[in-house]
């Protein structure tokens, strides 16, 4: 797999980050951002998805937007300066293509191209979110769960999601036994097999029936504004 948006540059386009582009292995779990934290380093996955969390005061948080191969994080750093508004937390183990801000403002400046590709994305994780909104506000936990599972294995390479209840049920939202009583459901539909730490996509048709419309609604936008080939 390769970051589409890196793959969707011409030659001469890519060549102005290629020489500032470093390749890192992301473990699962791993924080990259806090909200308020400067965006100094972007980065492009390759294999992986990157959750965008909303935190409260009290500590609460529910994820808003999923980054994976389609995307990048704190990828409008390259327009100016910017802030996190949001903890940005690598949900699977992730292959990404990482660049300071500073090489690819120059480089945005240089390309129409990357210009254009930086401001699609921002319009599609916008929407992204503000499809968020409405799914974690209408729709149940069960719906919400096969959404997050299929927005998941878009991103990643195997049918096998390593995952804590307690890091999914931040993602949902919802309490840890709450998370535990839908895995549950959805392996006695045959759709999943969940065992401690792991969760196997036995049947992604069975998956779509029941997540909700919030998932083809965001893979849509996605593929209207986006580069799909790669």
């Amino acid at each position: 797999m390769q970051n589409r948006l890196l793959a969707a540059l011409p030659p001469e386009d890519y060549g102005l980050i290629a020489p500032h582009l470093t390749h890192i292995d992301l473990e699962r779990g791993r924080i990259l951002y806090e909200p308020g934290d400067r965006v100094d380093v972007v980065y492009f996955p390759h294999d992986g998805v990157i959750s965008l969390l909303t935190l409260m005061e009290n500590g609460g948080g529910i994820e808003s937007a999923t980054i994976g191969r389609e995307g990048a994080l704190g990828l409008t750093a390259a327009v100016a300066p910017r802030l996190s508004l949001s903890r940005a937390i690598v949900q699977t183990p992730c292959r990404c293509a990482r660049i300071g801000s500073g090489p690819l403002h120059e480089a945005y400046d240089k390309s129409p191209r990357l210009r254009d590709l930086v401001d699609r994305h921002a319009e599609a994780l916008l929407g992204h979110a503000n499809q968020s909104v409405a799914c974690n506000a209408l729709h149940s936990v069960e719906a919400r769960f096969a959404r997050w599972l299929l927005t998941c294995h878009d991103r990643i390479s195997t049918n096998t999601v390593a995952l804590t209840q307690e890091f999914l049920a931040d993602m949902l939202g919802v309490q840890r036994t709450t998370v535990t009583a839908v895995a549950r459901s959805l392996q006695e539909k045959g759709f999943i097999r969940y065992r401690r730490g792991v969760v196997d996509i036995v049947d992604r048709e069975g998956l779509q029936t029941l997540s909700c419309e919030c998932y083809g609604v965001v893979r849509r936008h996605y593929e209207r504004l986006l580069p799909q080939a790669g």
